[in-house]
């Protein structure tokens, strides 16, 4: 249970790691932006939806208020022909029409007040997105300008990650020319030491040795001749001060 925890404890912080490498401050704040503005239209969406449902109702109220008018005369007509049932049945149209203006006035003075409730938060709302989208930008300029002075600072340092990189390529690349070269010279001391044979050559260890054997011989006979020549020459020069 506890190397589970631990496992996971690792995974979650490697994967937190990793986000926080790929987040860009950039990308996120246009996004909480965006998000804003469309919290923002659907404030703006519902207030249009309320003006247009009051609209509706203030049409029917209208119609209503030019029947009642209308209702009323007939009654009148209607009693002036003794015809009080139609004069009583255009009565109660026009007291059903007055029920309905006072529920249509009532449901009309709601969606007003729900239209100003709206309207008010819009304008609130609509300063809050306004002032994020000005910090959000802000933010972005610093964030860029201190990305750039980040790739700047490694550029010129060499700790950014490709420099890290070519620093390492040319590490391995002199530590291979130092091999090749420490090798080059160990094929060079044994081939001089006959230790190994150089099978481009015609000549055979044997004949090697007795070339060395030779000019170490021509090199003592020169360095006799040499000597010999230093002591004839010093004893001529005797003779000649003697005789002077």
């Amino acid at each position: 249970m506890g190397l589970m925890s631990r496992t996971s404890n690792v995974v979650r912080a490697w994967y937190s790691k990793l986000l926080n490498r790929a987040e860009d401050p950039s990308v996120t704040l246009d996004y909480s932006y965006e998000r804003q503005l469309e919290m923002l239209q659907n404030v703006k969406k519902g207030i249009a939806d309320v003006v247009t449902a009051k609209k509706r109702l203030e049409l029917q109220t209208q119609k209503l208020e030019v029947e009642m008018p209308k209702l009323d005369e007939q009654a009148r007509q209607a009693l002036g022909a003794n015809r009080e049932d139609l004069a009583r049945a255009a009565l109660e149209r026009k007291a059903f029409a007055q029920q309905q203006l006072q529920s249509l006035d009532q449901q009309i003075s709601d969606l007003a007040a729900q239209q100003d409730k709206l309207t008010e938060s819009e304008k609130r709302l609509s300063a809050k997105v306004e002032s994020f989208r000005t910090q959000k930008e802000t933010i972005k300029a610093q964030y860029s300008a201190a990305e750039a002075q980040v790739k700047i600072g490694e550029a010129s340092t060499g700790i950014g990650e490709e420099m890290a990189d070519t620093g390492l390529a040319i590490q391995r690349a002199q530590d291979k020319t130092e091999q090749m070269q420490a090798r080059a010279a160990a094929v060079d001391e044994l081939v001089e030491s006959g230790t190994l044979e150089d099978y481009t050559s015609s000549s055979t260890q044997l004949d090697r040795e007795l070339a060395q054997v030779s000019a170490k011989s021509q090199v003592d006979a020169d360095l006799e001749r040499l000597k010999g020549e230093l002591a004839s020459g010093g004893e001529k020069k005797a003779l000649e001060k003697e005789t002077k």
